[in-house]
């Protein structure tokens, strides 16, 4: 299955959008990078600087701090848990630090754990110390063992910048969004609408309905597409024109010589010999017949017009009859269907001239459908092998076995009234009939 907008202007915004969240992510990571380095730095430096004050203390006996409560303290044991998060980078800095200055240390151990504001350690803190500790959301120990003597601890604010550059970036994605997006998609709109109109006109395009040329909008790339497509379109019509002027002047001067060749034939005495000279005339008119037709049906001359389907298909089924061909068909309900009655009605003739031809019987069937109607001509000849069922609806296809050409025709009966239905919309299908014959199908959709 196929997932995510098919439209232009969706695909467009859907690329944007993953191109702008990836941009977003990549600078995400360089931030959060960068406030690390930074949170790192200002962290460390007043950190390291302290304790090397407290170790030059502890060393000269002097306290600590000269104030009553400062950051740096002496415990015993090291007082971090052994639950908190340890920062590493931390750690690794201060004894870089510390060794730097020749000061000599045991273990290095950090903690983070969150603030409360009910801590009472902040009654005790300046009210700037205490708005930083609690701003900052988080709060760094630094234990340092001091060999023999026990640690010494001190704590630092420690900002937690992961969410305020969260927020930070889900805002800008959020404008940059709204921005963007819009935009990419007022701008594929623009440009979608003339290749739908174009892609219409070439779905509705017929040669000879002198539809007026597609309106060159856009970019220059897709006005360059729509006036080649007119020039295409002329094209096609000029040369369809010059086709039929071609067919209808071959038809002329081949009917001429048929006719006379017609007219000559009366003077040969023996009557077979005449029989089958007029017959092999009438055979090659009604070839030539077939011919144009199929040559011509691209631009039929007859228009689409709302006809009783089922008046068409009896008056195809009395022909036979009047023939003295044995054609059944039950009563049809009235079907209003629009179509080209003249086409369609060769269509079926076709069809229940191969049954009649091959089966010496033929019957008709016309049924309604959801959609539209289903005309259905049955017979109990040899049938089709079923590997040939689909190469029969080619022209001049005949199968050598059973349907020949002395049983008549050049194989363009089943090709004809396929292009005829085609044409209409429908649909044709061939199949084997159970106990032996054939049933052929046309299936007509209201438009």
């Amino acid at each position: 299955m196929r997932f995510g907008p098919r439209s232009l202007p969706g695909q467009l915004a859907l690329l944007v959008a993953i191109a702008l969240f990836v941009a977003q992510a990549i600078n995400f990571g360089l931030l959060l990078r960068e406030r690390s380095k930074l949170r790192l730095a200002g962290t460390t430096g007043p950190t390291v600087t302290r304790l090397i004050d407290a170790f030059e203390r502890l060393g000269s006996g002097r306290p600590l701090s000269d104030r009553p409560r400062g950051r740096v303290r002496l415990v015993a044991d090291n007082p971090i848990p052994p639950e908190l998060p340890r920062v590493k980078d931390i750690e690794t800095t201060i004894r870089l630090g510390l060794a730097e200055a020749g000061v000599a240390s045991g273990r290095i151990v950090t903690g983070v754990r969150p603030v409360s504001p009910n801590d009472p350690r902040f009654m005790h803190m300046r009210p700037d110390q205490a708005r930083r500790f609690l701003h900052s959301g988080a709060e760094l120990i630094v234990a340092v063992e001091v060999r023999g003597r026990g640690w010494l601890t001190l704590s630092a604010p420690w900002p937690r910048t992961e969410r305020g550059l969260i927020a930070q970036l889900a805002a800008q994605t959020l404008i940059l969004y709204g921005i963007v997006l819009l935009a990419v998609l007022w701008i594929g709109h623009r440009i979608a609408r003339p290749l739908r109109a174009l892609a219409a006109a070439a779905h509705d395009f017929h040669p000879g309905d002198n539809a007026p040329p597609v309106e060159e909008q856009g970019p220059s790339d897709v006005r360059a597409v729509i006036a080649a497509y007119n020039v295409l379109s002329k094209r096609v019509t000029a040369m369809l024109d010059e086709k039929d002027r071609m067919l209808g002047a071959i038809g002329h001067d081949l009917r001429t010589p048929l006719a006379a060749l017609r007219v000559r034939i009366e003077s040969v005495e023996d009557e077979t010999d005449r029989a089958k000279m007029a017959d092999t005339i009438d055979e090659m008119n009604r070839t030539l017949d077939d011919i144009l037709s199929l040559a011509r049906l691209g631009r039929p001359s007859e228009p689409p017009v709302e006809v009783d389907l089922a008046a068409l298909v009896d008056a195809v089924v009395e022909d036979f009859r009047d023939l003295g061909h044995d054609v059944t068909a039950e009563e049809f309900p009235r079907l209003p269907m629009r179509l080209r009655p003249a086409l369609m009605r060769r269509a079926v003739r076709n069809l229940i001239e191969n049954a009649v031809k091959y089966a010496g019987t033929a019957e008709v069937i016309l049924n309604p459908t959801p959609k539209g109607a289903r005309i259905e001509v049955l017979d109990r000849g040899p049938g089709i092998p079923p590997d040939k069922l689909a190469a029969v609806f080619a022209p001049f296809t005949r199968l050598e076995s059973s349907r020949n050409r002395e049983t008549g025709g050049i194989g363009l009966g089943l090709a004809l009234a396929r292009a005829i239905v085609e044409e209409a919309g429908g649909t044709i299908a061939l199949a084997n009939r159970e106990g032996g014959g054939l049933v052929a199908t046309i299936e007509l959709r209201r438009k």
